[in-house]
């Protein structure tokens, strides 16, 4: 028995009737009456309805599925807006139910039931109005969220089970669900986490969901440039040390100097000042979360599942990625899978590879491509040494083959519409050499020179498609004098000519004519130039490959050339003892800015171009 007070706050039992049972008041609107039918829209639509009577409704709906036809969609419609996930568990377990049977006895409300699940993959928003003015309009920071998540996940397997057509409808409103970049940091959080989740248990929409993530990422990313990116860091640190210098100032107390001591690190340190970048940065994490468990089971490397998740990457990459110019931070999904295990670097190299010789390509893939090999042969920290060996072999090869075909042919000139891959090709080994030329020669400085010279980069340099005219000028600079320093070729000769025969473009625009001077004709980039979204890169800079800025001495070794016949025990200092292993710091490198542009001090282990003075 309840008590006097518990009898007046309990809901009743059984909700109020209007006309008799449910499918008397669906037939007397058929038949004209809608009297009762009003009555009952406006009690499911009352925002203080209670468990009780939402568990009542919900099971005279269920025996009555086969009423609700597409003349009763306004009474789905109303159905499917109750407040049913933030109710006791016995609603949540009647409105699943409901649902099963709604949608296998009428599979006309599919697509509103799908809606509704899925615009349950973001958390609520509160809208506070102010005189018809919204004056706040933040996300629900509720406790329960995760568990509401849990219960759409059932909601969504519940529909699939009763009409496995469900995927084919699924898809269309995914896409058109997912929430503008401009929506909070967490509304997207949200969103792309239960994508990811969607594919755990419908796994044939795996690859259609990462191409959806990935086309939303890569939007955010090319919206945000590196420059902007550093720019903006920049400008919030000079901010922060004007605010902090001027509290010590006021505030100067024994308890303001022990906490400085501590460096205590608040959570907005990981926060990136560009609105945008702070999206992607969270987004990427999840990213790079989602490869790694689906790799790894208890801990371990899962080779079928890695294989398969790798297949997909690879299917986006070719599709979003590699059509793409200058993205900097979503490509990185490829870096980080190959991680694993070299086998999947390999695997993606020689995709690559593929890519570039196939003459069936479009040029702008395959110079693209050229780029992407490059430079994870120059980042890569857990590529070998004799993985690098063979695919410079390969590289170098091609070239020369190229050069037997074309360099005594009506087409033996200088220009990139015709030899755009070529010289692609070009750039990909110059900087694959700029960066692991210390690698190459470690333990027998013999052995790795006659290696060297065995790749006969002297005739490339000379022919006459001229290379080092096309190639970007950081890059040109630091090969040259590489180069020069173990006596493999000597460029300065022919970068002297390209400077005396080089032409500055003049384009004619609204503002009238201006002088550009072209520096970088292949239009190329560095896909994996330095990361510099601070949560995400935790999990790449373990695998990535620095470089640190060449010092004085260093541009000075570079001008003094080494003797062929030097005894190991003669070496130089960038051989003794200094040669970055594949846990190594590589010292030489420039960036894919072009050759007037410095990048920022903020830009870690990216030094400003640097350029070796011609020898005398």
């Amino acid at each position: 028995m309840l008590r006097g007070d518990e009898f007046l706050s309990s809901p009743p039992r059984k909700a109020v009737r209007f006309g008799g049972t449910l499918p008397d008041i669906l037939l007397k609107y058929g038949q004209g009456d809608t009297t009762d039918y009003e009555l009952l829209k406006h009690q499911l639509s009352d925002p203080d309805i209670k468990d009780a009577q939402i568990i009542n409704w919900l099971h005279e709906f269920r025996a009555s599925v086969t009423y609700l036809t597409k003349d009763f969609d306004q009474l789905v419609s109303l159905l499917l807006k109750l407040p049913w996930l933030r109710r006791s568990r016995e609603v949540v377990e009647e409105y699943l139910g409901f649902l099963g049977n709604l949608v296998s006895a009428q599979t006309v409300h599919l697509r509103p039931c799908l809606r509704m699940i899925v615009s349950q993959f973001v958390p609520p928003r509160i809208t506070i109005r102010e005189e018809d003015v919204d004056i706040s309009d933040s996300d629900d920071d509720d406790e329960n969220l995760s568990e509401n998540f849990n219960t759409c996940h059932r909601a969504l397997q519940t529909v699939v089970r009763y009409v496995p057509s469900t995927l084919q409808f699924l898809m269309p409103i995914l896409v058109e669900s997912f929430p503008f970049i401009n929506k909070s940091e967490r509304t997207l959080e949200c969103y792309v986490h239960n994508l990811l989740r969607v594919t755990v248990y419908l796994p044939t929409l795996r690859l259609q969901i990462l191409e959806l993530i990935v086309e939303k990422l890569l939007k955010l990313d090319v919206s945000t440039p590196q420059q902007d990116i550093e720019d903006a860091e920049e400008a919030a640190n000079n901010s922060d040390s004007v605010e902090k210098s001027a509290e010590e100032g006021l505030f100067d107390m024994e308890e303001d100097e022990e906490r400085k001591g501590n460096k205590v690190v608040s959570s907005s340190s990981e926060r990136m000042a560009h609105p945008l970048a702070e999206r992607l940065d969270i987004l990427m994490t999840i990213l790079f979360s989602y490869i790694k468990d689906v790799c790894h089971v208890d801990g371990k490397l899962d080779i079928n599942k890695t294989k398969d998740l790798y297949r997909d990457l690879v299917s986006v990459f070719d599709k979003l990625i590699l059509p793409t110019h200058a993205s900097c931070h979503v490509q990185y999904f490829m870096f980080y899978i190959c991680s694993f295990k070299l086998g999947f670097a390999e695997a993606f190299l020689d995709h690559l590879w593929k890519k570039l010789h196939d003459p069936n390509n479009p040029s702008v893939i395959r110079q693209t491509a050229g780029s992407y090999i490059g430079s994870f042969l120059a980042r890569a920290k857990f590529i070998p040494v004799v993985t690098v060996k063979a695919c410079l072999d390969l590289l170098v090869n091609w070239m020369h083959k190229y050069i037997d075909n074309q360099d005594t042919g009506d087409n033996a000139y200088c220009d990139v519409a015709l030899h755009g891959p070529f010289y692609s090709t070009c750039q990909a080994a110059f900087y694959t050499l700029i960066f692991r030329h210390k690698q190459l020669l470690d333990g027998n400085l013999r052995k790795g020179l006659s290696y060297l010279q065995s790749l006969n980069f002297e005739r490339i340099v000379m022919c006459q498609l001229n290379p080092l005219k096309i190639c970007i000028p950081s890059v040109v600079n630091l090969f040259a004098a590489i180069t020069r320093k173990y006596q493999l070729v000597f460029c300065y000769t022919i970068i002297e000519r390209n400077n005396r025969q080089f032409i500055p473009v003049v384009r004619s625009g609204t503002g009238g004519d201006l002088v550009q001077t072209c520096t970088n004709p292949l239009d190329s980039f560095f896909p994996f130039d330095p990361y510099v979204l601070k949560r995400s890169k935790k999990v790449i800079d373990p695998f990535y490959q620095f470089w640190e800025e060449l010092s004085a001495e260093d541009l000075e070794n570079l001008k003094k050339p080494i003797k062929r016949g030097t005894s190991e025990d003669e070496d130089d200092d960038f051989l003794k003892g200094e040669t970055p292993q594949n846990d190594g710091v590589v010292e030489i490198a420039p960036n894919s800015y072009e050759s007037n542009t410095r990048s920022p001090v903020s830009s870690i282990g990216s030094p400003p171009d640097c350029y070796v003075q011609y020898p005398q």
